[in-house]
């Protein structure tokens, strides 16, 4: 079957960014905003709290639902100046909620334990509970609510505009690349999929390009970086936070501990893996891999270019064999035109998969042009459609989940993928090409990860003493990658605080270490499927349930039964990694 590589929108809403159907629902939107935010008076009791809440919960779908289509907009079209727009008004509307949130906030706080105990009891709030004390806590360690307030409306342009000035600024770059001796513009987006070329000679001059065409935009993304991080920091300072890991850790429902076990684990065990990088520089023919080298396939026959529908039956197969729930699934999202995967001008870089809350329906964004990698995204993103689908009927608070546990089902569907295709490799040689490939996956959570967190803690705490210029931006990057990937590259990329998306990203901080707890959580969880056997797919979709309504670590004690503060859970999780890493060095002994 062929299966389209473009996307459809029209169904969600037609005509693109000048769509009148989405105007109306935007005007809607504002009218419905305007109309709570005025309802709600300086007393409130029991029912009008609670209709407050169901009502607030409306306005933050029909919100996600109009940001989802604009993050549509703009991703499949660079340039698409009136889809840029429509940020600016997604991002107001955002903030109103946030303000609305505020006053529900203040009802909430101001209850005593005996009015929280009793109003907790009402069964409209049983499936959003956790999310009400949360939020009850929380506001406790904010500032006022006028001063919240403030801050919110401050945020439009003092911080969130910073990340928009960064997208825009991506947008238009044009990276000049040679290619069968013709020289064309590439997208960064395009320029990425260079980077993971099989031949040598086109990585190295993708990097030589990359860091060309990024070091002439440093000084325009260091003022972005800097300005959206001193926004951030000042206002953690008003709340008398301390920490930069406060907020992050917050927003990911995890302990530090348990964070602080992950990354210890991960460290203890990264001379195993050091091996395998010197083993892979061997047969590439070289001393040292180079930071392009980390991902690259290896030269072997047979290393052939996967069309996409291929890819799709491919992935539909083997999450077939593991859940066939998620395969039905896949195959109707695949079917219905639900991935924009097409390889063309004008798109941004990366992947994501984007929720449409209203129409029960998600819409996956790549760049697909026939490698393993590519595959692995695709897979990746089609976890995550599927982890909404299975909280889609449920109420919009509990459908909230952390960016952590997001990472988890997206992973688990890599992990299937991985798995399935070395488990059924025909030669040594497939087998071979199909082991690196997963490894050095694991890398990228291990070290590139490691090194984004690095350098993000250490640039936070640099920022506190005022503006970090280009050259020690430089230098704290280079210096985490070297510590995260132990001084084994032959190469490194100064520059890739500039060219990371996930580094301007203002809606949520430290968009790094999530990746990492994901992929090893995922396997937990890919180990138990192997053990429980049929009766697996129901406890999956039950914990996927529960990711936005509990903490990671009881999440974990209730469908796992293990303590996430314990390095055994984690070094557990490592073991299915090294295990392959033990056949890859026993495979290319000499």
């Amino acid at each position: 079957m062929n299966y389209p590589e473009v996307w459809d929108l029209d169904s969600i809403f037609r005509g693109g960014s000048e769509s009148k159907e989405f105007k109306e629902f935007v005007i809607g939107n504002d009218r419905q905003i305007d109309e709570l935010n005025e309802a709600i008076g300086e007393e409130a009791s029991f029912d009008q709290l609670e209709d407050y809440i169901h009502r607030i919960q409306i306005q933050m779908q029909r919100n996600r639902q109009s940001s989802a289509f604009v993050s549509c907009l703009t991703a499949q079209n660079v340039k698409d100046k009136e889809a840029s727009l429509w940020l600016g008004k997604m991002t107001e509307q955002s903030t109103k909620i946030q303000m609305i949130w505020g006053k529900i906030e203040d009802f909430l706080v101001e209850l005593t334990e005996e009015q929280w105990n009793e109003f907790s009891k009402r069964p409209a709030l049983k499936s959003v509970l956790f999310h009400l004390k949360e939020r009850r806590f929380q506001a406790t360690e904010k500032l006022s609510p006028n001063e919240e307030k403030l801050a919110a409306k401050l945020e439009i342009d003092g911080y969130h505009a910073w990340g928009k000035v960064y997208n825009e600024a991506v947008g238009r770059m044009q990276i000049p690349f040679e290619e069968k001796g013709v020289e064309k513009p590439l997208s960064a987006g395009q320029l990425q999929n260079r980077l993971n070329s099989s031949d040598r000679s086109v990585r190295e001059r993708a990097e030589i390009a990359s860091e060309r065409a990024w070091e002439k935009e440093t000084d325009l993304f260091a003022s972005t970086l800097n300005h959206l991080a001193g926004f951030r920091l000042q206002l953690y300072k008003a709340r008398g936070w301390d920490q930069v890991l406060k907020e992050p850790l917050a927003i990911n429902r995890m302990q530090e501990t348990t964070l602080t076990a992950m990354w210890e684990t991960i460290t203890d065990n990264k001379p195993r893996f050091y091996e395998f990088m010197a083993r892979k520089a061997e047969l590439l023919g070289v001393k040292k891999l180079a930071m392009h080298d980390v991902h690259a396939p290896l030269p072997v026959e047979g290393d052939t270019n996967i069309p996409y529908s291929e890819a799709c039956e491919l992935i539909i197969k083997h999450f077939k064999q593991i859940s066939p729930k998620l395969a039905a699934f896949t195959e109707g999202a695949l079917r219905d035109g639900w991935v924009e995967a097409e390889d063309r001008a004008g798109k941004r870089p990366g992947g994501f998969c984007t929720t449409f809350p209203l129409s029960k329906e998600s819409r996956i964004f790549m760049t697909y042009d026939g490698t393993m990698a590519n595959v692995a995204t695709l897979a990746h993103e089609l976890g995550h459609a599927y982890h909404s689908h299975c909280l889609k009927d449920m109420a919009p608070l509990a459908q909230r989940y952390a960016m952590n546990v997001a990472e988890t089902a997206s992973t688990f569907a890599e992990n299937i993928i991985a798995d399935a295709l070395v488990k059924e490799a025909p030669t040594e040689e497939a087998t071979l090409s199909l082991l690196e490939n997963k490894i050095s996956r694991s890398l990228a959570f291990f070290m590139n990860i490691h090194a984004r967190f690095l350098f993000e803690t250490r640039f936070y705490e640099a920022r506190k003493e005022g503006f970090v210029p280009v050259t020690q931006l430089n230098t704290l990057m280079e210096e985490a990658q070297k510590e995260a990937y132990g001084g084994q590259l032959a190469t490194y990329s100064p520059t890739f605080w500039a060219s990371k998306l996930h580094f301007h990203i203002t809606g949520v901080p430290f968009y790094n270490f999530p990746y990492t707890f994901g992929f090893l959580f995922s396997l937990g969880i890919y180990k138990k499927a192997m053990e429980t056997g049929s009766s697996f797919e129901d406890d999956y979709i039950a914990l996927l349930q529960d990711t936005a309504s509990m903490t990671v670590e009881d999440l974990a004690k209730k469908h796992l039964n293990v303590d996430l503060t314990s390095k055994s859970f984690w070094q557990e999780a490592i073991d299915v990694i090294l295990k392959d890493v033990d056949t890859f060095m026993e495979l290319t002994k000499s």
